[in-house]
């Protein structure tokens, strides 16, 4: 079926209405929307009315950051005198509890274990601000099949229940903070 000039027209019409190829295809009959695409491409057709029926996609929600809690947490001290003073830390800081029993092991010339140095049998625990000129990592010798250290390993893989747990703790200090 070739084009004629009234089926030019509709097609024409149809996508100044906003129809999809697809639609059009289906009321010309006997051709296709790939062949409905060709002709409006090649008649430079383009300022569409919108679309027949609006694309409706979900709101996108932005994820939550995480609030950088302040240091010293003044919304105790506004409850009143004999409200706990809970002084909440930033969510990271929950598992450095074995970073401060662990000193890091240096290199011989006393620098930090780095991304450059270190080796498969040291633990990659990090230690710092990646940002930071003095970040590194733990560079004790690592268990055997494992990433880190035994004391990193025993922090970084911990039971659900402990994780759980944790996480209660964090959202409950989050809101004494208020």
């Amino acid at each position: 079926m070739g084009w004629t000039e009234e089926r030019v027209a509709e097609l024409k019409k149809l996508w100044a209405e906003g129809h999809s190829a697809s639609q059009i295809a289906k009321r010309l009959g006997s051709v296709t929307r790939n062949a409905v695409i060709g002709k409006v491409h090649r008649l430079g057709l383009s300022g569409r009315a919108t679309p027949s029926r609006p694309v409706k996609r979900p709101p996108r929600l932005a994820r939550p950051k995480p609030q950088q809690l302040p240091r010293q947490a003044s919304a105790p001290a506004a409850r009143g005198a004999n409200a706990l003073a809970v002084r909440p830390e930033p969510a990271h800081t929950h598992i450095t509890e074995a970073q401060a029993n662990i000193e890091p092991q240096r290199l011989p010339n006393g620098d930090m274990v780095t991304v450059l140095t270190v080796k498969d049998s040291m633990c990659k625990w990090p230690i710092g601000d990646p940002a930071d000129a003095n970040f590194g990592f733990c560079g004790h010798t690592s268990a055997e099949g494992s990433p880190y250290c035994a004391e990193h390993a025993r922090v970084a893989f911990q039971p659900a229940k402990k994780r759980e747990r944790r996480a209660r703790e964090f959202d409950y200090i989050q809101r004494l903070a208020g």
